[in-house]
């Protein structure tokens, strides 16, 4: 099946880079490019993309802004975000995934990590840099958010559940907490899923948000 790709950046020779990365893949297609915030959502709409490759810095609504915009669409419930910017800074990661993006990316990744980061965020999975995490880390343990998921909810986690739910949160993928947990993958898979339909989480970065808005996961470095 064919991923396909929106880009938005407001420098069109990035948007000509990453096009002709991204189009030289065969399960890969863009379709389509918006130089503005504003763009970007009307595009998701009418495109109906697989992936938005969002920067973050753009005129009329940032990148954000735009985000916010196609996450809290239900029309557009599975479209993915994947944040690339130049800016890794704490308080852009925090915003980005409270926005609800799926991923976040330095400018300097390499094309191959570009390419395998838009297959991983449309299959659903999380990605985030090794720097956006523990700057996302980092800000939830200074400064823990209350609008987390409420004790009951999570409460409503089985015991292994928990367990996978810490994993997640220190970024672990299916695989590494299969043998972490010596169960297969699909049995990783399914209680990632279960938490997320239990705490309401679109994807997996957002269980790491919710275990650092609640606490839950406080303490717990990440593995990278």
């Amino acid at each position: 099946m064919t991923i396909r790709v929106l880009l938005a950046d407001d420098q069109a020779l990035v948007r000509v880079s990453f096009r002709m990365i991204i189009e030289s893949e065969p399960d890969l297609e863009v379709v389509g490019e918006a130089a503005t915030g504003e763009e970007a959502v009307r595009l998701a709409r009418s495109t109906l993309a697989d992936v938005v490759l969002m920067d973050i810095r753009m005129p009329d609504m940032d990148g954000l802004a735009a985000t916010g915009a196609i996450t809290a669409d239900d029309d557009l419930a599975g479209v993915r975000v994947l944040i690339l910017t130049t800016f890794e800074a704490d308080e852009y990661v925090f915003q980005a995934l409270r926005a609800g993006a799926s991923g976040f990316l330095g400018k300097g990744v390499e094309p191959t990590g570009l390419l395998d980061a838009i297959r991983l965020v449309a299959r659903g999975e999380a990605l985030l840099s090794p720097k956006a995490t523990r700057a996302l880390i980092a800000r939830y343990l200074s400064v823990p958010d209350p609008k987390g998921p409420s004790v009951p909810e999570l409460t409503s986690l089985t015991e292994r559940e928990r367990e996978v739910f810490v994993l997640v949160a220190a970024g672990l993928s299916n695989d590494a907490i299969a043998e972490r947990l010596h169960v297969s993958p699909w049995t990783a898979k399914t209680h990632v899923n279960r938490i997320m339909a239990k705490l309401g989480a679109r994807d997996r970065a957002q269980l790491v948000v919710i275990a650092y808005q609640t606490g839950f996961a406080r303490g717990q470095g990440p593995v990278l």
